[in-house]
This record gives structure tokens, sequence and C-alpha cells, in this order.
């Protein structure tokens, strides 16, 4: 294992102290007194390889990533997750906006809530397949143009209004799945989509996701399975291909 002291450096310093370590052949890195800085674990592909942060890391932890497993003891900001191939990010707080932008395989869980955006442009990409876990709330735009994988949302805490979303959930989405536990008020839904409650066969495919979230946060599963969840979902793959036809 190799530690290295965040604190003070400029983005482009740690990742370049990171990208030593990991070409040198550690497979364990662990970062303290992060501050902002950007980009940290962006294009690693190994899988053999972890990152523990101690501290908020900056915009897009994580992008381009294709393998790795970075813990985050901490909130992150912006972009996490961004374009991200494979590998799986946790992070033991809150998140900024546009988490899981253009993800297209791994997966991400948060202990807390998420910003606005989050899942935006979401998709499946040959064999990768995109998971996104979310304990509290999101803010607007979930799932927007989202076009495959699962998005699940288990509101253990709601924002200041009681919701457990914002409002123009999933507006454009023509692919993938978002779940959401708790109530969901219909204005609060795009259109083109439909909105279901989860079968007993949904909830089986999502059920090795939630476990998952409830070991690595240590929540009950029985407790958050106790409640309904409704699945969200496009009605074709060309919701809005009407509007464009002559």
């Amino acid at each position: 294992m190799v530690r290295i002291d965040a604190g003070g450096l400029h983005y482009k310093v740690l990742n370049e102290k990171i990208w030593e370590a990991v070409d040198s052949g550690e497979k364990e890195i662990v970062l303290d007194n992060v501050c902002g800085q950007r980009y940290i674990g962006a294009g690693i592909k190994s899988r053999d390889i972890k990152i523990e942060i101690n501290g908020v890391p900056g915009n897009d932890l994580g992008a381009f990533m294709d393998g790795p497993t970075i813990i985050v003891n901490s909130n992150c900001q912006d972009g996490t997750g961004n374009t991200m191939n494979d590998g799986k990010i946790i992070i033991n707080g809150d998140c900024g906006d546009i988490l899981g932008f253009s993800m297209r395989g791994g997966q991400i869980y948060v202990k807390g809530n998420a910003g606005y955006r989050v899942g935006i442009h979401m998709k499946s990409y040959k064999d990768n397949f995109p998971v996104l876990v979310i304990g509290g709330f999101v803010r607007d735009f979930l799932g927007e143009y989202m076009a495959g994988g699962i998005l699940i949302v288990l509101g253990l805490e709601k924002d200041r209004d009681g919701k457990v979303i914002g409002n123009f959930v999933k507006t454009g989405m023509h692919g993938g799945e978002i779940f959401i536990r708790g109530e969901i008020e219909e204005r609060q839904i795009g259109e083109k989509t439909e909105d279901l409650l989860a079968t007993e066969e949904d909830l089986l495919r999502i059920e090795p996701y939630v476990k998952e979230y409830c070991e690595l946060f240590k929540y009950d599963y029985a407790e958050i399975m106790n409640e309904k969840f409704y699945k969200l979902k496009p009605l074709t793959h060309r919701p809005y291909g009407r509007l464009y036809a002559y």
C-alpha cells in the first residue's frame, strides 16, 4: 500500500503521483487531505487497484475508469463516473450534479443524496451494464436521455419538501430502467414513459444491488425492501421520433 498526502497539491501533480504508483505495481493507494482535486482515477484500467480517498474529491472522479474500485470517505463533487466503463465507486456521503454522466458500465453506490441530472445519457455498451444506486434523494432531471442500465433511488432521506425525486424525471429517456422507492407524483415524471409498480420479478433483478448497498453502508435489507418501488421505463426506444418525422 502507498499513501499520498494530497494537501495543497495541484490536481495534475496529484494525478501524476497516482499514475506513478500504478505504474510501479501498487494495488492499494490511499489519498489523504484531498480537497477538490479533479480527475482522480481517470482512465485507470486495472481491476486490481483500489483507491481510498480521505477528503472531498473534485469533478470527474473516475472519469473513463475501466476497472478499479474507488472509496470516498466523504462527499464528492460533480461528474463522478463520467463515461465510466467498468469498476466500482463507493461514496460514503453525498454527491453533486451529473453523477454517472454517460456511464456505460460498472457500479456507483452513494450512501446519501445526489444533485441534478443524475444518470444523464447513462447507457449500456456491448457487454457493459451500468448500475447506479443512491440512498437518499435526487434533484431534477433524473435519468435525462437515459438509454440503458439500472438506476435505483432508495429514498432513505427526503428533501425539505418530503420528496425523493425532483421534477422532469426521465425526460428524453429511451432505454434502461429507473426504480424509485417511495411515493412519486405524476407531475414529476416526463412524458412518453411508463410508470409501474415494480413486480416481484423486478425486485429480484435489483436485489443484488440493494443488498450490496446495505452491506456497504450497514442498512437493513429487509426493512428497505418493505416498501413499494416504482419502475420507470420508456414506452419505446424512440419515444420522440414522431416529433421529428415529416
